[in-house]
C-alpha cells in the first residue's frame, strides 16, 4: 500500500475511533444518567411510599384499638385518625400501582412488588370491616366487640403487615439496583477514550517521525478534544457517584433505620392498647400476657435492653442515631429516646395499677392526656417524624447533587466526538495534500 492509501486508512481509523468513543460515552451516561434519575423520582418516592403504608396500617390498628379503650363513643380526632390512616395507605397503593413495573418485570420474571399490592388491596376492606363490626358492638356494650378487635388484629399482624413489608423490601431492592446502576463506571466509555488518544499519539508520533514536524494542528485538536471528553467523563462520573453514594450511606441508611424505629414504636403502642383491650384473655404458650409480652419485645426492639430511665444503647433509635447526618437529624432522634424512657416509665405504673385491679386508673394513664403513655407514643412519634423529613431531604439534595453531575454530558461527548473526529480528517487531509 502506498504512503497516501495508509494515510487515509489512518484517518479514517482516528476519526471512527473517535466517534465511537463519543458515541459510547453518549449511550453509558445517558444510562447512568437515567438511572440516577429513576433513583430521585421513581425508586425512592416509591419506597417511602411503602414504608408508609406499612406506618398507616400500624397506626390504623393502634389508632382503632385506642377508639376502643374509650367506650361507646369514640373521640372525633381518634376516629379521624383511622380513617386518615386507611385512605392514605389506599391512596399510597393507588401511587406504587401506578409506579410498579406490572404484573412482570422487565426480565419477564413476576415483580413483588406488584404481587403485595394486590394483596393489600384485597385484604384491607377486609380489615376495615372487622373493625367496624368491632365498633359496632362495643357502641352496644356487647363483649363480643372485644374478640372482633383482637381477630382484626391478628389479621393485620399475620397478613396485612407481612404484605405491607415485602412491599417495601421489593421497593427498597429496586432503590439499591438504581442506584447500583447508577454508579456502575462506564468501563466501555473508559477503554474506548484511553483507545482513541492512545491511537491519536501513535499518529502523531508517525506524523512527527516522518516529516519532523512537532504538531499537527489537526490532530493536536483531535487529541485534546478526546482528552476533554474523557476527562469530563472520569470526574463527572466521579462526583456523581459521590454524591449517589452519600445519598446511599447516609440518607437511605437513616430513612431505612428511623422507618424500623417508628415502625416498632407504632407495634408497641398497639400491643399496650390492646393490653387493656383484652383483659388477660390471650396468653403466650407460658401463660403470659400476649399483648404485654409483645409491648416489651418491641420496646427492645426500639430502644435495646434498657429500662425505665436509663440509656438507650441499642434497638432501632440506637441504629438511628448512629448514621444520623448533623445535628438536625440527631435531635430530634435523642428526643424521641428521651420520650421512649418517659413512656417506659408511665407503662410501668399503669401495669403496675392494672395488677391491682384498678382497670380504670391504668386505663387513664394508657388514654388520658398530658400524664399518658399516649402522650409519650406522640412525642417519641413525632420526634421520628421530624427525623424522617430531615433525612429525607438530605437524600435528595445529595442524590441531586449527584445526579446534576452527569448533565449536559452525553450531549456534550457527542459534540466534542464529531469535533475530534472532524479534525483528525483534516490533519490527516493536509498530509495527503503534500503528495498532489
Amino acid at each position: 500500500m502506498t504512503e497516501p492509501g495508509r494515510l487515509r486508512a489512518i484517518g479514517a481509523a482516528l476519526a471512527l475511533l473517535v466517534l465511537v468513543f463519543g458515541a459510547v460515552t453518549a449511550w453509558q451516561v445517558s444510562d447512568r444518567a437515567a438511572a440516577a434519575r429513576d433513583v430521585v423520582a421513581r425508586s425512592q418516592p416509591l419506597a417511602a411510599d411503602a414504608a408508609r403504608v406499612y406506618r398507616s396500617l400500624a397506626d390504623a390498628d393502634t389508632t382503632a384499638a385506642a377508639g376502643f379503650l374509650a367506650g361507646s363513643v369514640e373521640p372525633a380526632a381518634t376516629r379521624e385518625r383511622y380513617a386518615d390512616d386507611l385512605a392514605t395507605a389506599s391512596q399510597l397503593l393507588v401511587r406504587a400501582a401506578a409506579g410498579a413495573p406490572g404484573p412482570e418485570a422487565a426480565d419477564g420474571a413476576a415483580d413483588p412488588a406488584a404481587a403485595q399490592i394486590a394483596r393489600l388491596n384485597e385484604l384491607l376492606p377486609r380489615y376495615a370491616g372487622l373493625v367496624e363490626t368491632a365498633k359496632t358492638n362495643n357502641r352496644q356494650g356487647l363483649p363480643l366487640g372485644g374478640a372482633y378487635l383482637r381477630y382484626a388484629n391478628e389479621r393485620m399482624r399475620a397478613e396485612l403487615l407481612p404484605a405491607a413489608r415485602a412491599l417495601y423490601e421489593a421497593e427498597t431492592a429496586r432503590l439499591a439496583a438504581d442506584q447500583q446502576r447508577a454508579v456502575a463506571w462506564p468501563w466501555w466509555a473508559l477503554a474506548a477514550g484511553v483507545a482513541a488518544i492512545g491511537a491519536l499519539g501513535w499518529a502523531q508520533r508517525r506524523h512527527y517521525r516522518r516529516t519532523h514536524r512537532v504538531f499537527s494542528p489537526g490532530l493536536l485538536a483531535a487529541t485534546v478534544a478526546s482528552v476533554a471528553v474523557l476527562l469530563w467523563l472520569v470526574a463527572g462520573h466521579a462526583v456523581a457517584r459521590a454524591g449517589l453514594g452519600d445519598a446511599a450511606e447516609h440518607g437511605a441508611r437513616s430513612l431505612a433505620a428511623l422507618n424500623a424505629a417508628r415502625i416498632d414504636a407504632l407495634r408497641a403502642r398497639g400491643d399496650e392498647n390492646l393490653t387493656l383491650v383484652a383483659r388477660g384473655a390471650v396468653l403466650t404458650a407460658d401463660q403470659k400476657d400476649f399483648y404485654e409480652v409483645g409491648f416489651r419485645a418491641r420496646m427492645r426492639d426500639l430502644a435495646g435492653a434498657a429500662g425505665p430511665g436509663q440509656e438507650a444503647s441499642g434497638g432501632a433509635l440506637g441504629a438511628a442515631l448512629a448514621v444520623a447526618d448533623g445535628e438536625a437529624g440527631r435531635r430530634p432522634v435523642r428526643d424521641a429516646l428521651a420520650a421512649v424512657r418517659e413512656w417506659q416509665e408511665r407503662h410501668a405504673a399503669a401495669r403496675a395499677a392494672d395488677d391491682r385491679g384498678d382497670y380504670e386508673r391504668a386505663l387513664r394513664q394508657v388514654i388520658g392526656g398530658d400524664g399518658s403513655t399516649g402522650a409519650s407514643f406522640d412525642r417519641v412519634d413525632g420526634g421520628l417524624r421530624r427525623a424522617l423529613a430531615d433525612a429525607q431531604e438530605r437524600f435528595r439534595s445529595a442524590a441531586d447533587g449527584g445526579r446534576a453531575a452527569l448533565r449536559g454530558l452525553p450531549v456534550g461527548a457527542g459534540v466534542l466526538a464529531v469535533v475530534g473526529a472532524a479534525a483528525a480528517v483534516l490533519g490527516i487531509g493536509r498530509r495527503l495534500s503534500e503528495y498532489r
